[in-house]
């Protein structure tokens, strides 16, 4: 098996197959539900962004970076150096960053409807270092994001109970976007403005609904500790190739040797 010549190695059951990078990464490129027959995950081998430190191929699927985000630490070339550990039922995938000190892992297990997958972020270095772990999936076209609004309301119900950030380049006007009373919808079009907005998401989950199934990533919402991005732990971005839904951990201080997890959990749900 290959994606796009690049070897990967792949993970199935009953209800789903999953395949991923074996040289590169970590990166989870195919997601394919049995019930829909094909790749939910965008497919963006042409998608190159520049770094101080060469390309960086995006290769599309599911990667595993560190906020916040600056072409320096975030852009790290990823093409080689990719361990791989087969487990039961699932795989360890890491890649030490040369120009960080982070290591990035990535622990992918199946279960009956869905995947759970751990990220870990390890500070190999000599000093310490504040990052945040953000788990990014890219999916196709064609579909509409959910990502639910709303907290906590006080006994009066006068004060504020959520907030969205916008990115320089998204536009309060952009069609995509569709707020509701209850959530935010982002419907995708072709469109070459990209378009980013996050939020505060205690719900813990957020899904894409595409082709008659619906793909939710769930999570632990951390929302009393501090995070980046006026403190989003939620955000969706989306183009002309392909949408993301992202989730972020809270800010942590890494020691040299400490770790910081983010786990996720997948699900498929046909409607």
């Amino acid at each position: 098996m290959d994606y796009y010549n690049q070897p990967t190695g792949r993970l199935e059951n009953d209800h789903l197959i999953i395949d991923y990078l074996l040289e590169a990464g970590p990166r989870i490129v195919r997601l394919i539900p049995r019930a829909l027959g094909e790749n939910l995950l965008a497919e963006t081998p042409e998608y190159v962004l520049p770094s101080p430190f060469g390309p960086y191929y995006l290769w599309g699927g599911h990667r595993l970076w560190h906020a916040p985000e600056t072409a320096a630490r975030t852009y790290v070339p990823d093409d080689a150096g990719l361990r791989v550990v087969n487990l039961e039922n699932g795989v360890h995938l890491s890649h030490d960053e040369p120009r960080t000190g982070i290591r990035k892992e990535l622990l992918v297990t199946l279960t009956a409807d869905g995947a759970r997958l751990e990220h870990r972020l390890t500070n190999t270095g000599l000093w310490p270092v504040e990052l945040a772990p953000w788990a990014i999936t890219q999916l196709r076209l064609g579909g509409t994001a959910v990502l639910p609004a709303g907290g906590p309301i006080d006994a009066e119900g006068l004060l504020p109970n959520r907030v969205v950030a916008l990115w320089p380049y998204s536009r309060w006007d952009d069609p995509r976007f569709r707020p509701t009373g209850e959530a935010i919808e982002i419907v995708t079009q072709p469109l070459p403005r990209p378009f980013k907005l996050g939020t505060m998401n205690r719900a813990g989950w957020m899904g894409y609904r595409y082709g008659g199934i619906t793909f939710i990533k769930r999570w632990q919402p951390q929302p009393d500790r501090p995070h980046v991005d006026f403190g989003c732990n939620a955000e969706v971005y989306t183009n002309d190739r392909h949408i993301e839904l992202e989730t972020l951990g809270p800010l942590a201080r890494l020691a040299p040797g400490e770790t910081v997890t983010h786990m996720e959990e997948w699900e498929i749900v046909i409607e």
